[in-house]
């Protein structure tokens, strides 16, 4: 089965999945179930992979245009403007059947759900978009659909990123979270031994420790690394030149 259902308690009528490498028709270096359209693969190859997962989807996804930012898509922009070529690194949506969707490669996908099941988002968090807010955008839109939801009321499921063994980062990645406000978790940048400036960091604990800020309780996932399970998935720090694959939800009608 091309689309995998994460291990995660939702209410029902929410559906959730995430994509993997294998399925698909895209030959090396993007083999096989590429499904990002802006890194050098076949297009046709693209299309066909994304055919593919349309069997077990209820709608066209809403893909979008990426680019580290904090950007949300909600459904009022989407009815301003085209459901096409969104520019994007999150978005929010009450109204069944429509399938949010984020491409990663080692960055963090991150879906949400209310408890009630009533509204869903997804966000795509590097550390450029952990850092500059991502998070809190995508749950300052969510509140804005219901404002009967409380932080509380909010679930979420981290995807397959990064892990905390292969992220190595330098100076200003660090100095970039220790400015935000936020005091830094004891394990999320390990020094590497004999390498000044150099760390390990950790994307998983750094969105934990932002969404328990904002007042979430129930986090979900978090134990993948794209870098090391290269079977499994794509990864940009591992082979530079790659796929995507992808994080989806939705309400079902």
């Amino acid at each position: 089965m091309p689309l995998l259902t994460p291990e995660w308690s939702l209410p029902p009528g929410v559906q959730a999945r995430f994509s993997t490498r294998a399925g698909g028709v895209s030959k090396p270096p993007y083999t096989s179930l590429n499904l990002g359209d802006h890194v050098g693969d076949d297009p046709r190859a693209v299309l066909e992979n994304r055919n593919i997962l349309k069997t077990q989807l209820p709608s066209e996804p809403l893909w979008l245009k990426q680019s580290h930012g904090v950007a949300v898509s909600t459904p009022i922009s989407r009815s301003l403007f085209q459901k096409v070529g969104i520019e994007a690194d999150a978005a929010v949506t009450n109204v069944p059947n429509e399938v949010l969707v984020v491409m990663t490669a080692d960055c963090l996908p991150v879906l949400f759900s209310s408890s009630n099941g009533e509204v869903v988002g997804v966000a795509h968090a590097g550390w450029r978009g952990l850092c500059g807010g991502v998070l809190e955008s995508t749950m300052q839109e969510i509140l804005r659909l219901s404002t009967d939801l409380k932080p509380a009321d909010i679930l979420v499921w981290l995807g397959p990123a990064i892990g905390p063994h292969a992220f190595e980062v330098g100076e200003d990645v660090f100095h970039a979270f220790c400015s935000d406000g936020l005091a830094i978790p004891p394990d999320a940048f390990i020094p590497i031994a004999g390498r000044e400036g150099k760390y390990l960091a950790n994307l998983y604990v750094l969105a934990r420790q932002r969404l328990l800020a904002l007042g979430l309780k129930d986090i979900s996932g978090g134990s993948h690394c794209t870098y090391q399970e290269k079977e499994h998935f794509f990864s940009y720090r591992r082979d530079g030149l790659t796929g995507r694959f992808a994080s989806f939800i939705w309400i079902s009608a």
